[in-house]
């Protein structure tokens, strides 16, 4: 299976950590801490209209919740209102800081 084609089997909030914990169905475990989730959220809010994905700089929060939507991704809710991130599975694999995702051709 491609890397980016897995989806998740587990979806964990670490709160002493601050991070998600993702168990892919390849087999990879993937920690995202918040504050990384955060700026990178995929919203037209944070992100605007372009197709360029840039790092935005939010208050720190706190995840508050995790939904799945449809077949393709999670949607995060946070502490400071924000909601209206929906994560696809790819976008959170690319996410990935691991040398193993990072080594994977695009």
């Amino acid at each position: 299976m491609h890397a980016r084609a897995a989806t998740p089997k587990e979806v964990r909030r670490l709160p002493e950590q601050r991070s998600l914990r993702i168990a892919w169905s390849d087999g990879h475990l993937s920690e995202y801490p918040w504050e990384y989730l955060r700026g990178w959220c995929p919203c037209a809010g944070c992100q605007g209209h372009g197709t360029e994905r840039r790092f935005i700089h939010a208050p720190p929060s706190d995840l508050n919740g995790i939904a799945v939507v449809g077949n393709y991704a999670l949607c995060l809710t946070w502490s400071d209102g924000h909601d209206t991130g929906i994560y696809s599975y790819r976008h959170l694999r690319d996410l990935c800081a691991c040398t193993q995702c990072h080594s994977i051709e695009a």
